[in-house]
């Protein structure tokens, strides 16, 4: 089992940054790739980056490139997301993910096992 915490969501002003932080704990060695999602009010949960956790290799959507920075501690088993430049569609309910070891990068909501609460990400045009 692999619990996760996240934090940092709030509210922000258009072109503002927010620190998204993922905190696991329980069996992380297991856990290979660590993901972020978000879901917006009447839209489906989407995929938005992913980071292997022994090497460090990451991967993101188009929409969050150049803006969002996804990264690890792996002696703090916390994984960061960095948002910048945010946007009013960036507004959602953000969620952290794990999941063990996968042929490719997971990208889907059912390649992953564990999910945090979800923490929310409010900006303001």
């Amino acid at each position: 089992q692999v619990h996760l915490v996240e934090s940092g969501g709030g509210l922000v002003h258009a072109g503002g940054s927010l620190r998204l932080f993922c905190v696991a704990s329980g069996r992380v060695s297991s856990s290979l790739y660590m993901g972020w999602f978000r879901q917006a009010p009447g839209k489906v949960r989407e995929f938005v980056a992913a980071i292997n956790w022994r090497g460090g290799s990451t991967f993101s959507v188009d929409p969050v490139k150049g803006r969002f920075t996804i990264s690890r501690d792996n002696a703090k088993n916390t994984v960061y997301l960095q948002m910048s430049s945010l946007k009013p569609e960036d507004t959602a309910v953000y969620y952290c993910a794990a999941t063990g070891w996968r042929a490719g990068t997971p990208t889907t909501s059912n390649e992953y096992d564990y999910w945090g609460q979800g923490t929310q990400v409010t900006v303001s045009s």
